[in-house]
């Protein structure tokens, strides 16, 4: 189901080289959430379990590593060295199911198992309608195409950037070859790129992302939380000298991303991406924040990557216009708009060990309490230390 090392979302590889750079040391546990509450047939761990062995077979391939090359240059020599000789270890990953619940936790050297979480998602997301027989008859290809088409189109009229970010939670992998292959071909100048590497070097498209909520979640459980959000961001410009200069802002909530979000950071990184809670409510604010620094949010982008649908797109748009700069990154509705349910699932960093240190919970305390995730107590200190208000999740 998986056929190469690259078929994996860009932020995992760039947060890889980043975490080599700082912190190679550090070990990570990870754990599947099943969000949905989904009852999982008989059979489908051990079906999951024999698609994560074959992983151990996946090697970047030279034309890959010529792609990355010229397509990454601030991924330097020795990062994408490292990256020809790595090989998924299985054994990182611990597969068991009682019943119809499903448990899958991941652990090891952070370095390596930073790059299980999303083809595991993927994996889960094709083999939740595989196993239970759901499929799409032929014809629905094209319809596919159609339905991929006539958004990009939608979203050309309306000037706008639109990437694709649907590797996790695709139906499959050809419906994701499928929609990637047409936003390309329709989109123009409004299709930005895709979150996924193979298909951005398949497709001759952008590969787009920057870091995720483990690389602050870490922070917080190094360094502390008042900490995590300005030593996240320092320690990404130290890497990337500029470039990858999105910064996502509700691992803390955005009230204390923005806290952190000094004049230094917001005139050194483009902009910033929303993941959560009220999209209009969060432009308002960092609109404010920009203004409140001297500095014109027009110059400024967010990227909006929650829950994307064509009416939320066009009410966003209608809102930010002549405002501030805006894209979108859309993941489920390309990627799994075939007819089906798609899955309500995550795989999120609960512990970290840093350097010296043992394992320490860590926690992600979204704009909406329903993405909290990690330790109750854990997310009852870091409120404290943060000083959110009862209004805040």
């Amino acid at each position: 189901m998986l056929t190469s090392l690259l078929d994996n979302d860009f932020y995992k590889i760039t947060m890889q080289n980043a975490v080599i750079k700082r912190f190679p040391y550090a070990h990570a546990r990870y754990a599947f959430i099943n969000r949905g509450e989904h009852a999982f047939p008989e059979g489908f761990g051990d079906a999951l379990r024999r698609e994560v062995d074959k992983m151990a077979d996946l090697r970047l391939s030279d034309e890959e590593k010529r792609y990355l090359e010229i397509t990454c240059p601030y991924l330097d020599p020795t990062y994408l060295d490292f990256l020809a000789g790595f090989h998924y270890n299985p054994s990182e990953v611990i597969i068991e199911q009682q019943g119809s619940d499903l448990s899958v936790i991941i652990e090891g050297p952070w370095y390596r198992t930073i790059l299980w979480e999303v083809p595991l998602m993927a994996l889960i997301s094709e083999l939740w309608y595989r196993v239970r027989g759901v499929s799409i008859p032929p014809e629905a290809d094209a319809v596919i195409e159609q339905r991929a088409q006539e958004k990009i189109e939608l979203y050309r009229r309306l000037g706008l950037k639109i990437a694709e970010f649907g590797t996790r939670r695709r139906f499959s992998f050809d419906v994701h070859d499928r929609v990637v292959g047409a936003l390309g071909h329709y989109g123009g100048e409004a299709f930005s790129g895709t979150s996924n590497v193979l298909l951005a070097m398949r497709h001759g498209v952008k590969p787009i992302g920057t870091h995720a909520h483990e690389w602050f979640m870490f922070h917080g459980a190094r360094f502390g939380f008042k900490m995590a959000n300005s030593l996240a961001l320092e320690h990404w410009v130290d890497v990337y000298r500029g470039d990858l200069g999105i910064a996502l802002t509700d691992t803390f909530t955005s009230r204390a991303f923005f806290d952190s979000f000094d004049k230094k950071f917001a005139k050194l990184f483009d902009g910033v991406r929303h993941d959560s809670g009220d999209p209009i409510e969060f432009a308002s604010q960092t609109i404010a924040h920009y203004e409140r620094l001297g500095i014109n949010p027009l110059s400024k982008t967010i990227i909006f990557s929650d829950s994307l649908t064509p009416e939320r797109v066009e009410h966003i748009h209608a809102f930010c216009q002549d405002r501030i700069g805006m894209a979108f990154g859309i993941g489920t509705n390309f990627t799994n708009d075939v007819g089906v349910e798609p899955m309500n699932m995550v795989v999120k960093m609960v512990e970290a060990r840093p350097e010296g240190q043992g394992w320490l919970p860590v926690i992600k305390l979204s704009d909406v309490a329903e993405k909290n995730t990690g330790d109750p107590e854990m997310i009852s200190l870091a409120k404290r230390i943060l000083s959110l208000t009862r209004e805040n999740p």
